[in-house]
């Protein structure tokens, strides 16, 4: 069992987190809000410190799942930050979805300071979390991967080295250009069943065992039959994502245009109020339209 630190306890962080208490590792909390990491030490028998670098201090792997590049940041950097408090040969493994460049901006600062820095970007939301059934994208040097990977394994269903340092944020941006067409299909074929008045569940009964089957339709066709949108990752979120994605493909040159135009249909679900919706909500703004 190892010491290790945990920064950010939001939906997907807090039960990673419980896993590797549950397993028997020694895990200190940090989260920006301190009520929530004194509640989570209260409730999964670890501990917390008031500051990322307090939380690092002896770790032998600190992992972070906070917000954006800027919260990244902010938790791995400057004084109070966990790279200020990790020794040499320490891994941090980051969970965060975030740009490839912070990413290996960040490799670079850590291994100036002796330390081993995976980008370790995750998919299955919260229930994935949850359940421990996350899929792991990772980039990094091969040996602190293999060095990571088991203390993963705690709350993963697969886990795997793409590539280099960033390779684990560019994969994550292949999941997050695949799910949103997937999900708008998935939202014009419900509408559409809507219009046409049938049975939306026995359509998706029939067509799911086929070709058109996926996880977003096992998983979100009944929610959003029943408006119901407090499931899984907000659209918030999905937008800056996708705005990774889109920035990165005007650096590489790949044409993205179906991401493109969904980026624009979650703009338009904001503009809802639906900002704090999950990703399924784009079947509201077909509803609007008529």
């Amino acid at each position: 069992m190892a010491k290790l630190a945990f920064l950010g306890l939001g939906v997907m962080g807090a039960p990673m987190a419980a896993h590797l208490a549950k397993a028997g590792h020694d895990v200190t909390v940090y989260n920006r809000t301190t009520s929530k990491a004194e509640a989570w030490a209260k409730a999964n028998g670890g501990s917390h410190a008031a500051t990322p670098k307090a939380a690092a201090e002896g770790a032998e792997f600190v992992m972070a799942c906070v917000g954006n590049d800027d919260d990244l940041r902010a938790v791995c950097t400057g004084d109070e930050g966990a790279f200020a408090g990790m020794e040499k040969g320490a891994t941090f493994v980051d969970h965060t979805t975030v740009s490839a460049a912070v990413t290996r901006e960040l490799y670079e600062a850590a291994k100036a300071d002796g330390i081993a820095f995976v980008d370790a970007p995750i998919s299955g939301g919260q229930a994935g979390a949850e359940n421990g059934q996350l899929s792991i994208m990772c980039g990094g040097d091969p040996d602190a991967y293999a060095r990571a990977e088991p203390v993963m394994n705690t709350y993963a269903k697969l886990c795997r080295r793409i590539g280099d340092s960033g390779a684990g944020q560019m994969t994550k941006m292949c999941n997050q250009i695949a799910i949103a067409g997937l999900v708008q299909g998935l939202s014009e074929a419900l509408h559409f069943a809507e219009k046409a008045g049938l049975d939306g569940r026995a359509v998706v009964e029939v067509i799911s065992q086929g070709a058109a089957g996926s996880w977003q339709m096992a998983n979100r066709h009944e929610t959003m039959l029943d408006d119901k949108f407090e499931h899984g990752f907000a659209v918030d979120w999905m937008r800056k994502d996708l705005g990774i994605c889109l920035t990165t493909a005007d650096e590489n040159g790949a044409s993205l245009p179906v991401t493109a135009l969904v980026d624009q249909f979650y703009k338009d679900v904001q503009k809802m109020g639906g900002g704090r919706w999950d990703t399924s909500a784009l079947i509201q703004r077909l509803r609007a339209m008529g």
